[in-house]
């Protein structure tokens, strides 16, 4: 949608409208996914201008209400028909005629906490912002783009799939056994691996004016677990209650999901045919898959971004939308978890396939809790927060991964 047409929706048909996007994005590639981030990043704008012009409607109101001669009138002047708000104002604004002290309650966005004094002795109120400003996020869109299993109450979770489909079809001849062509299948097992993080601050900041800091603190612990668990869908190490993670090969061949003599290991530097390296190397040998994400390290995205050819033209077009974006077309996420290519040796930089391909089993709801009483001698305020959630991939040879070659 235009943005002219976004502007005839309301708030709550705003929010519909992303909650619609989000959900077709798993389904989208290409310009399509590109257009539906553009059209989402479109309606925030619309979102905070409507809540810009809220608050600015408020604090307009809210100062007219404060007008001490607003309305104030002489003494006598019909008082008996006023409004009661009506005859605060009057019987303010006669005391001021009158050198009394009046005192108005300040009914604006921020509240007056101390005094400043400039160089001339005049003496300036000193507002708080009733918000505070975040820093940079931490927490690759990774865990939201991959697919979730919801199982409350559960221990583990196997998930079967195909190794293979047979290739055992010939030509047979009259009167002798069929050729053999069976598929082959195993399955991923998934088990539940406790996650937690716990978060300290002392009872003066939850009295601080204005802006929720105890609303921060308590957020914070939330994020740190979906922090830890979009790492671990890369780097999980696999074992009793740990992430399988993409770059996880297990020692025992039968629960390689993924195969390691798959990997690529022949890019030790970002050039004008990596993309296509990673791309083709991807899949069946009928087709070539066109729903894959490629996952990769900022280091190694700004390098795509530096890459020119002889002419000085960029080698490569890149859309940048936050955690998210496109490489000539090719989805991208960001994942800090990931190496650099031409790093240390041995290490996996980047991954490649379809995000359906990987799966989290969520074992519980995340329990967040508040507690005033742990540290109450020493007035801190504690938080903590757990969930049971795990994951693997579920699909043959799912990702290809590309892995800095060993050293020599």
């Amino acid at each position: 949608m235009t943005r002219e047409e976004l502007m005839k929706l309301s708030k709550k048909e705003l929010k519909n409208r992303v909650a619609d996007l989000g959900k077709k994005a798993q389904a989208l590639s290409g310009q399509e996914l590109t257009d539906a981030m553009d059209e989402a990043r479109l309606i925030g704008e619309i979102l905070d201008e409507i809540k810009v012009r809220e608050e600015l409607m408020a604090a307009a109101t809210a100062a007219g209400t404060a007008d001490p001669e607003e309305g104030a009138e002489e003494p006598g002047a019909g008082e008996g028909s006023q409004e009661p708000k009506n005859q605060a104002r009057a019987k303010s604004g006669r005391a001021l005629k009158d050198g009394k002290k009046v005192t108005f309650k300040a009914k604006v966005l921020a509240s007056p906490r101390n005094a400043l004094s400039t160089a001339n002795g005049i003496v300036m109120p000193q507002h708080d912002s009733p918000d505070i400003s975040p820093t940079f996020n931490n927490v690759s869109s990774l865990i939201d783009r991959v697919h979730t299993v919801p199982l409350p109450g559960g221990e583990s979770y196997k998930r079967p799939y195909v190794v293979s489909y047979g290739d055992g079809a010939g030509s047979t001849a009259e009167g002798a056994d069929y050729n053999a062509s069976e598929p082959e299948f195993n399955y991923a097992e998934i088990v539940r691996e406790k996650i937690t993080a716990y978060a300290e601050e002392p009872e003066e900041m939850i009295k601080l004016p204005d802006a929720d800091y105890d609303a921060v603190v308590e957020d914070s612990v939330t994020r740190a677990i979906k922090r830890y668990a979009s790492r671990q869908i890369l780097v999980g190490p696999g074992g009793t209650g740990k992430f399988r993670g993409i770059f996880y090969n297990p020692t025992e061949k039968k629960e390689q999901v993924i195969d390691p003599t798959t990997d690529i290991t022949t890019i030790t530097a970002i050039d004008d045919g990596t993309l296509d390296e990673i791309i083709y190397s991807y899949g069946g040998d009928e087709d070539v898959e066109d729903i894959a994400v490629l996952i990769l390290n900022k280091k190694d995205l700004k390098r795509f971004a530096k890459l020119r050819d002889k002419q000085g033209r960029k080698v490569y077009t890149i859309k940048n939308h936050g955690n998210t974006g496109t490489i000539d077309e090719v989805p991208y996420i960001i994942n800090s978890a990931c190496g650099e290519v031409g790093g240390t040796a041995g290490t996996y930089a980047m991954a490649y396939g379809p995000l359906s391909n990987y799966e989290v089993a969520i074992f519980s709801d995340i329990d967040a809790k508040k507690s005033e009483h742990y540290k109450f001698k020493q007035g801190q305020v504690a938080y903590r927060a757990d969930v049971f959630m795990g994951g693997n991939v579920v699909a043959k040879n799912g990702f290809i991964r590309v892995k800095n070659p060993a050293a020599n």
